[in-house]
């Protein structure tokens, strides 16, 4: 198996927002903000190269929106999901399997793809998308809450289809995709967010989606306005660090505008950061 990291562009976002209650005097430090408080962040997926698979874990904001819409959020850089595959040697078309960790449209925008005729249709036409049921139905009946996260023209085309596949995650694991060795759940940040863990090169890799978004969230009380349940969502990063120091897994940084992954450690403050490395190098 061979895992790949793949950058799909950069956005922008207010780093009030971003870090919760924590006080600006703080936060800026980690992320130095510009003139608006706009934070620049990463959309960075996997690539699972397993056998006759190519499992492509989450795909960025995509390219179908309005020039409105990405006005809003500063889209930049040279970087997209198209052309980091190319680097790989790949097409979308040659994607067997894509796993989404949730629905908001950072994470699965690049689903879909408006065509030339104006009409939506998959960007991965040969692959099994998979979901969950429970987030699936929220994000169909979303909460006024998420209600702007969760764009129906990135969800519905997909359930119309017929590529769409809900994983049985209730054991914390799925036989279909035997590439993660556990699924862990979570419901801080959304209902049923799921953080996939593989196992590659001695090492546990952990794909940690919005629970861990940069290794400035790692600090308990740094956690995101956007989280329907900051507390919960407080209690799952606390157990998942918890185990990632006692296990020294790698941890992988979707946000994370500079670093790829990290490690972590417990220390008499709690857990913190380690160090920071690339998947390249393990």
């Amino acid at each position: 198996m061979k895992i790949h990291p793949l950058d799909t562009g950069l956005f922008k976002l207010d780093g009030g927002a971003m870090f919760g209650v924590v006080p600006k005097s703080m936060w800026q430090k980690l992320n130095p903000p510009d003139a608006n408080n706009m934070c620049t962040w990463a959309m960075r997926c996997l690539l699972i190269e397993d056998g006759g698979r190519l499992l492509l874990i989450d795909n960025g904001i995509g390219e179908k929106q309005d020039e409105k819409f990405r006005g809003h959020f500063y889209l930049h850089g040279d970087d997209t999901l198209e052309k980091s595959l190319r680097k790989l040697g790949f097409t979308s078309a040659d994607i067997t399997d894509v796993f989404l960790t949730h629905l908001h449209f950072d994470h699965c925008g690049g689903s879909v793809q408006r065509q030339s005729d104006g009409k939506l249709a998959l960007a991965f036409p040969n692959a099994t998308y998979w979901s969950n049921d429970a987030h699936w139905q929220c994000a169909l009946q979303p909460n006024p809450r998420e209600k702007a996260s969760f764009l129906q023209e990135n969800i519905l085309p997909i359930q119309e289809s017929g590529n769409l596949k809900f994983l049985d995650v209730q054991a914390g694991n799925s036989s279909e995709l035997p590439q993660f060795r556990e699924i862990i759940m979570a419901d801080g940040h959304t209902e049923k967010m799921m953080a996939p863990l593989m196992d590659y090169k001695g090492r546990t890799l952990a794909f940690m989606a919005d629970l861990l978004p940069s290794t400035g969230h790692i600090p308990l009380p740094y956690v995101m306005s956007y989280d329907v349940r900051p507390l919960v969502t407080m209690t799952e990063k606390e157990a998942v660090l918890r185990r990632a120091a006692d296990e020294n897994w790698v941890l992988v940084l979707e946000h994370d505008p500079i670093n790829e992954a990290c490690t972590v450690q417990l220390t008499d403050k709690g857990v913190r950061l380690a160090e920071t490395l690339r998947i390249a190098d393990l």
